[in-house]
């Protein structure tokens, strides 16, 4: 693609989609009234649903152009497969428009659009003539697709023989292979094994980098992060929150798409705002976090303390924590005042969470939610979790000294 620029577009106007909760009529004489009386059920607005129904997508929109990738996240149930499948048009919106321009490479269900009876080798041209392509493009591609997918031993292998992964990886390398104009992907980034992820990582990134729209569903946040430019959180079919990766990480895992969220102020203590020496830091160095806080009129801070939180960006995993109370620091009775916590970042490189709050010991629970933001630890030379400060030397071994 030297030089190539997509003309593709995505669109999803105000779109709402809604199921049927499971109806098995196993005897006749429920079949037949239900049968008999759909016709005569009275016409129904079209964001509107009967008994036995469910709401899969509630007026979601959002807009990807060239150069743009979309990463949508929420818990399961939230309808982020549902979102590709109406822009695939597997199936079409009750109310709103799907607008998709542009030849689609798309990878929605792990070997979705094989023939079990067909080898790898027929299945990568079947898919490449339904996505329009010549027959010779096909062939042009094929030892590309092949080498990227890993599977030159077992492409003459009919595809019913193949495991999960082998058609994951497959139906990755053709949809990202065949020249699309947008790309379409659910979960791909989490199929293989950690050298494959990477690789379809930096093909997406080589993509976006294209100037081709990609659609990414994912529960990898880390790779959200640095891949995405936009984000999309959904819950039960509805829009959480729609902004930045950061934005919409910070809100999932802050429970905001289901958990009932903590107000900023609930307790003694707000905590007002968050200052950092630098969001970037390099691991081993010392970070300042400075938080801005104030004692809410008539407050008792005597059971009160201030924390920081570090998360894992990509799991959620907690890495660090510590507060004014374990480390034996009283808060002011009143006014405003400022915690400066000074840590050494003993991190691996990689993006974090920086959570703030206030903890009452006498409820035992969190009493105000602060503010959140991101920590970008960068390069270390070591592997694994933890800084241990390695200290190495070599030195020539004397007969009389050997360890041996």
């Amino acid at each position: 693609y030297e030089g190539y620029v997509s003309t593709g577009h995505v669109e999803f106007a105000r779109v709402w989609k809604r199921f049927r909760y499971g109806e098995i009529h196993t005897r006749l004489r429920d079949a037949i009234p239900a049968l008999v009386t759909r016709p005569f059920r009275r016409k129904r607005g079209l964001t509107e649903i009967r008994e036995g129904e469910f709401w899969a997508l509630r007026d979601v929109s959002f807009v990807v152009k060239p150069g743009e990738a979309l990463g949508v996240i929420g818990p399961n149930g939230a309808g982020k497969s549902t979102v590709l499948k109406l822009l695939t048009r597997i199936m079409q919106p009750n109310a709103g428009v799907c607008r998709l321009r542009g030849r689609v490479g798309a990878l929605i269900e792990v070997a979705a659009g094989f023939h079990p009876d067909l080898t790898g080798r027929e299945n990568i041209f079947l898919q490449g003539v339904i996505m329009g392509m010549p027959r010779r493009e096909i062939a042009r591609k094929f030892d590309e697709i092949v080498e990227f997918a890993e599977l030159a031993p077992f492409i003459d292998t009919r595809v019913k023989r193949y495991s999960t992964g082998m058609e994951a990886r497959l139906g990755f390398a053709i949809a990202a292979h065949l020249e699309p104009e947008v790309l379409l992907v659910d979960e791909v980034l989490s199929v293989g094994d950690a050298a494959f992820q990477a690789k379809a990582f930096e093909k997406v990134t080589e993509l976006v980098r294209r100037e081709i729209p990609v659609v990414i569903v994912t529960h990898q946040l880390e790779a959200l992060s640095t891949l995405c430019s936009q984000a999309l959180l959904l819950d039960r079919g509805s829009v959480v929150k729609q902004g930045t990766p950061q934005e919409c990480i910070t809100a999932y895992l802050h429970g905001e798409s289901g958990a009932k969220r903590l107000s900023p102020g609930n307790g003694s203590i707000r905590i007002d705002g968050v200052q950092l020496g630098a969001e970037g830091v390099v691991s081993g160095e010392v970070m300042h976090i400075a938080l801005a806080c104030s004692v809410a009129e008539g407050g008792n801070t005597e059971a009160e303390a201030v924390y920081v939180r570090i998360r894992l960006a990509q799991t959620g995993w907690v890495a660090f924590e510590t507060g004014t109370f374990p480390l034996g620091i009283p808060l002011p009775a009143e006014g405003d005042f400022q915690v400066t916590f000074e840590l050494q970042m003993n991190l691996h490189p990689g993006v974090y969470l920086l959570e703030t709050y206030a903890w009452n010991r006498v409820l035992g629970r969190e009493s105000c939610a602060g503010p959140t933001t991101y920590l970008d630890v960068r390069g270390a030379p070591f592997q694994g979790y933890a800084q241990c400060h390695p200290r190495v030397r070599v030195e020539q071994s004397s007969p009389e000294h050997s360890l041996r």
